[in-house]
């Protein structure tokens, strides 16, 4: 922190009000301008704008270093510990060599897919945030509002699309378990956290498909046969467009007679091993050593229309997208029986709580279809 002193001439132009200045550093706002982080403090002090008496000089000469002084003991206040920080070189620690000290400890066999959140968390702090000296001094309430808003309303993904409540939620989230260990280890003994609110998770409806509307598809005829495979692909296996779009068959192999495809997912970048049906593996086509599968499927406005007309055509009257397969997938297990966390670990979510959307859809079913019970005139 950096600490100086400001004049500011009065509307009279008699007199100059002083302040000081305390600068945090800077970062990069949306379009690409240096925005400083900086707190102010007025002093009840002013010097003559022009002194021409020697009393106003002398006036001028004592206010000056009086304002010195003041400036001295709030440095030796900020390396005491009283702005926040418990030591000079605490309060200078860099911050995102501490994220990637806390991030390291969820690398573990159980929770790898929960490490390539914290990675993708990163990558999106550092795009809000280029300076690589970013420090805790200047993680302040501020500087954390405008994360918010930065995630909220201008991150993006890789497609250019905005992303979505939750992964602003999580991704935020993982900031705040930075800061809250800093603070449990005494990194830091003011917790800028308590003035700010978490980002507010908005539940979104889910799209999914019945297990008879799926059987009605697979008997729809589609314009585009690679569209059809790649959509049910979807519904089997609860892979997203990304993952399928891209997937190779050096990706395959077959282990005690199953196949398995093994891929990094392109959302988090997490290694993911998924054991698939012989149904689903029968989508795949005809087998190769290397390649992509689902070859020439890609992403388009006509592949997209194709996709409403086809479920039209099935007799489905819901707006359906290529991530309905996902939702169907996911609906389809917890109705059959499938314990959440396997199904969490199935669709690779890095944190159970992330399907729980799904477990309340089934119970928002099953409690629509108790009250379908016709009335027995009681």
């Amino acid at each position: 922190m950096k600490i100086t002193i400001e004049k500011r001439t009065n509307k009279a132009g008699d007199r100059q009000n002083i302040r000081l200045v305390y600068w945090y550093g800077s970062r990069t706002d949306e379009n690409g301008k240096t925005k400083h982080d900086r707190k102010l403090e007025q002093l009840d002090l002013y010097l003559f704008a022009n002194p021409k008496t020697k009393p106003e000089k002398q006036h001028n000469k004592e206010t000056l270093q009086m304002v010195e002084a003041i400036k001295s003991k709030r440095i030796a206040e900020a390396a005491s510990g009283q702005h926040g920080f418990t030591d000079t070189n605490k309060q200078n620690a860099s911050f995102y060599s501490y994220f990637k000290k806390v991030q390291e400890t969820k690398k573990t066999q159980k929770s790898s897919s929960n490490y390539g959140v914290w990675e993708c968390a990163l990558v999106m702090l550092r795009k809000y945030h280029p300076d690589e000296n970013l420090t805790f001094e200047q993680v302040t309430v501020d500087w954390l509002e405008g994360l918010k808003r930065f995630l909220d309303t201008q991150a993006k993904t890789k497609s250019g699309n905005l992303i979505s409540n939750g992964t602003a939620t999580s991704y935020f989230n993982k900031v705040r378990a930075v800061i809250n260990d800093a603070f449990a280890k005494g990194i830091i003994n003011k917790n800028p956290l308590q003035q700010v609110k978490g980002i507010k998770y908005e539940a979104t409806e889910r799209t999914y498909l019945t297990i008879e509307e799926v059987r009605a598809l697979v008997k729809t005829d589609c314009r585009y046969s690679i569209l059809k495979r790649a959509f049910l692909f979807s519904c089997l296996t609860g892979l997203r467009w990304s993952d399928i779009n891209k997937l190779d068959w050096s990706e395959v192999s077959q282990l005690e007679g199953v196949h398995r495809i093994t891929f990094n997912q392109q959302k988090t970048g997490t290694l993911q091993y998924l054991d698939i049906t012989p149904q689903a593996f029968a989508l795949m086509g005809d087998p190769a050593t290397e390649g992509r599968v689902f070859y020439p499927l890609k992403y388009s406005a006509y592949m997209n229309i194709e996709l409403i007309r086809w479920t039209s055509a099935a007799g489905i009257s819901k707006h359906v997208t290529f991530h309905a397969g996902r939702h169907t997938f996911a609906v389809s297990l917890l109705s059959n029986g499938v314990d959440i966390y396997t199904v969490s670990k199935l669709m690779g979510h890095s944190e159970v709580k992330t399907t729980q959307i799904y477990a309340d859809i089934i119970d928002s079913v099953r409690k629509d279809a108790m009250h379908k019970i016709p009335d027995i005139g009681l």
